[in-house]
């Protein structure tokens, strides 16, 4: 028995010491040098990827395929490809370089370096004449090959290196694929992550004496034209395609989508043809002949934007260019019939002219509709030209001419914007250096206005332009912020340009402008300053402002360079050109720089560095992200260096599986400006993005505000957006949030923020609240003695996936400096407290 118990007693000590000593052997055997194996797959869309191997035979795949560079050469999405990458290390210095071919055809090559394979420098793309260029010298060596990697035989490159490069490189997968974890996290998982949360007590510490200036340009508007935003949309021109200018490039060949598209004849006795012989303008080329046999028989007809929606009694603008091309001319009825053929509204014009004139009439609606028409009927047998046909309501915002759809733009500036971006992102670089937006192509006379194809798959007539732009802001009070392209077009073009010459000045960013056409891109961003701010009798872009009717200057005090580019050579060297111009001859304005479409990674790194480099003032940053990483994220801004450039957060919005936009989606974001709200000192502006979507032309979702001819549906996101629009602060007020639960998951998802006025005197408290409990809160207001107070409470509250959810205001009672409020589950609230202090007869 004593053997036995001495036996199972060394058994019982082994079995403590041998996986220890397992374990020490298994650290203290560890390969010194392995093999690294680098590829991409074979369509080319995987990125650069690894594997390993200890022995050269029995490969590993690092971190599940995990791409560690992808290829940003060419169009948007599955056209950015890498083939062959070849990743080799020069001996000097432990820089790793990578090579590969951009596209299918092997004609474009790309360049990349970077210290560690994990941080990236700007990628660099040239022709296979150009290799010799980027080809390092004096590196370890290579060896191609193809190996096995979980079962699938893929050819690449093989070098030796420590192990402890691929120790390093799969921390770095797993920490990034750690971060994606806390990022997705979902107010759906909540049963089950706060299954025995109880209501939660918070008490609210504010300092009042502790108040720091914030921006007061925080909360702003980002117009772009997408999803039929302008045309369509915000600019209240009610005819379709009214200059006969569509054409199939505007919507990837499209061959339907021509001169005629949207125009039809009722009739058997008139043709309708398309002509370019002595046009209006040459910026308008096309226009419509119609030939008329039978006359009082035949109509040209026009549905508008999905049907023309008319009010009754409600006044509209008619006009057309006309001449007569054969025949004398004569009466030209002009009739809105609505879709069971009745007409609800006539006048006439008289076409008898030999050269192009313009007739206006106006036309009184004696009935509703959703879905009429504009039907054009000539009195007299004669071949028309017209062009230009135009039916404007006279009810636009505010009152102006070839104005605004006055209840969107109203929508719009009840958010009590400070600022508004236009005209776009995407829009404003262009796909291609052909289809950057030239601003001097959006103003004046609109028959002279040169339209542009729209790279979101439709058509821009720029009847809303730059001078319509500018009006909007002034009217409602907001400060205008234009876009201009860097030099350089969208970095996803794909659609060659003038001076294209193959797949590297077709694609990408093309090149950039030629720098033979430098000089005159920079004068036309200068000259665009002097437009908006010009002396109108002693500037020529000035006078031009003047004659458009605004004589007084638009104080333009913002310039966007550049929208989320790809921070390339080619880049640098044209914002540079294009940001000491600006500086040197107008020192006033605040040029916005860019980082790049993402919140971090090598655009964000390089476009930071050379902000910094030039002394760029402020810098426009974009991200679209999951609500979980703003819930994890809201300390971001905290460690922002104070004396480097300011931030516009110029796009960003909170994205779920499906796109929806819903409480859950307008809480986090919510959530996230508490904390922009307390960094207000480095963050200047912020705007979401985008604003606008029409009911079945929509490319991108979610937006701000959906719309279709009849109406207006602000989303959830919307009212987040107005709450703080309306109920912005000049201070941020110090404060600090004790709760009962310690928890980091709870605390992450109250947030506060604490503002005041200077203006009314009023404190503003922001609350949110993301947890499926109610927090009872004590706000104890420090450093002030509120005097009379009376406040209001608004509050945005529901189901997570609730997307029609509207807040709701009531009185609130604040007696002293404390007060007590509830903030319901899933929640943002904000109290506004007024002190009614009697001023001194």
């Amino acid at each position: 028995m004593n053997r036995l118990i001495r036996f199972l007693s060394v058994c019982l000590l082994l079995s403590f010491v041998f996986p220890v000593q397992a374990k020490v052997e298994g650290v203290t055997n560890e390969p010194n040098q392995v093999y690294l194996f680098s590829y991409s797959n074979r369509d080319g869309r995987s990125g650069l990827k690894f594997a390993w191997s200890p022995d050269g035979e029995k490969w590993f795949s690092v971190a599940d395929g995990f791409a560690y560079v992808n290829s940003d050469f060419g169009p948007w999405g599955r056209a950015k490809t890498m083939f062959k990458p070849h990743l080799m290390q020069t001996r000097a210095d432990g820089k790793w370089h990578c090579i590969w071919e951009a596209t299918n055809t092997g004609k474009a090559l790309a360049y990349v370096t970077s210290p560690d394979l994990q941080k990236w420098e700007a990628q660099s793309y040239f022709s296979p004449e150009e290799r010799s260029k980027y080809e390092p010298k004096d590196v370890y060596p290579t060896t191609q090959k193809k190996v096995l990697v979980n079962g699938s035989e893929e050819e690449g490159w093989v070098q030796e290196v420590p192990y402890t490069t691929v120790q390093q490189i799969i921390r770095y997968a797993e920490h990034k694929k750690y971060r994606q974890s806390l990022n997705a996290e979902r107010t759906e998982q909540d049963p089950v992550r706060f299954a025995n949360l109880k209501p939660v007590e918070a008490t609210i510490q504010v300092n009042a004496g502790q108040a720091k200036e914030i921006s007061k340009h925080l909360i702003g508007i980002f117009f772009e034209d997408i999803n039929y935003g302008a045309d369509g949309g915000l600019y209240a021109e009610l005819i379709q395609n009214r200059d006969f200018e569509y054409t199939p490039t505007d919507r990837g060949n499209d061959q339907n989508w021509n001169s005629t598209h949207s125009w039809s004849v009722q009739g058997s006795d008139a043709t309708l043809s398309i002509a370019t012989e002595n046009p209006i303008h040459p910026n308008n080329p096309h226009y419509a002949v119609f030939d008329v046999n039978a006359a009082e028989q035949t109509a040209l007809m026009n549905a508008g934007f999905d049907g023309i929606a008319l009010k009754k009694g409600e006044k509209y603008d008619f006009s057309l260019f006309g001449k007569v091309l054969e025949g004398k001319g004569g009466k030209v009825l002009v009739n809105l019939v609505d879709k069971d053929g009745t007409i609800i509204g006539q006048t006439a014009v008289n076409v008898t002219s030999k050269d192009w004139k313009q007739q206006k009439a106006v036309l009184t609606a004696t009935s509703d509709a959703v879905a009429a028409s504009l039907s054009i009927v000539p009195q007299a047998v004669s071949k028309y030209a017209l062009d230009m046909i135009s039916l404007f309501p006279q009810k636009t915002f505010k009152g102006r001419k070839n104005g605004l759809r006055a209840d969107l733009a109203q929508t719009l500036a009840d958010l009590h914007p400070r600022f508004v971006r236009f005209p776009g992102g995407c829009v404003a670089h262009g796909d291609g250096i052909d289809n950057i937006y030239d601003w001097k192509g959006s103003i004046g006379p609109l028959e002279a206005r040169k339209p542009l194809r729209n790279l979101w798959g439709y058509h821009q007539t720029r009847g809303l332009g730059y001078h319509e732009y500018f009006l909007f802001c002034e009217d409602m009070g907001a400060e205008p912020v234009p876009v201009l392209a860097a030099g350089v077009p969208c970095q996803n073009s794909g659609t060659c340009a003038h001076h294209s010459k193959d797949e590297l000045t077709c694609m990408g960013q093309q090149g950039g402008v030629p720098m033979e056409e430098m000089d005159q891109y920079i004068q036309d961003v200068l000259d665009l300053i002097e437009y908006a701010n010009g002396d109108a009798r002693k500037t020529v872009w000035g006078k031009k402002r003047a004659e458009a009717g605004h004589p007084k200057p638009f104080n333009l005090k913002f310039i966007g360079i550049g929208n989320e580019d790809m921070i390339t050579p080619v880049f640098v060297e044209r914002f540079k050109m294009i940001f000491d111009a600006v500086k040197a001859k107008h020192p006033e304005v605040t040029v916005i720089g860019t980082t790049g479409p993402f919140y971090e990674g090598t655009d964000y790194e390089v476009g930071w560095d050379l902000a910094t480099e030039l002394g760029v003032p402020m810098v426009d940053e974009h991200y679209y992200v999951e609500p979980g990483w703003m819930i994890h994220n809201q300390e971001y801004y905290d460690h922002y260096d104070r004396s480097k450039a300011k931030v516009y957060l110029g796009e960003y919005a909170a994205h779920l599986p499906g796109r929806p936009n819903n409480v859950e989606t307008a809480l986090a974001e919510a959530l996230y400006l508490t904390a922009v709200e307390r960094n207000g000192d480095v963050v200047e502006m912020t705007s979401y993005a985008p604003l606008l979507a029409k009911d079945g032309h929509t490319q991108w979702n979610p937006d701000l505000i959906y719309f279709n001819n009849t109406e207006v549906r602000p989303t959830v996101g919307y009212y987040t957006q107005q709450m703080y629009g309306q109920n912005a602060g000049t201070e941020y007020l110090s404060s600090t949030v004790k709760l009962n639960n310690g928890w980091d998951a709870v605390k992450k998802r109250v947030g506060v923020s604490v503002v005041k006025d200077v203006n009314t005197g009023d404190y503003i408290v922001k609350l949110v609240n993301m947890l499926p409990v109610e927090v009872s809160s004590q706000v104890k207001l420090d450093g002030t003695t509120l005097v009379n107070p009376s406040a209001t409470k608004t509050i945005l509250t529901g189901d997570p996936k609730d997307r029609g959810a509207k807040p709701a205001s009531s009185d609130f009672k604040v007696e002293g400096n404390d007060f007590s409020y509830s903030m319901p589950a899933y929640s943002f609230t904000v109290i506004r407290i007024h002190q009614n202090i009697e001023k001194k007869k």
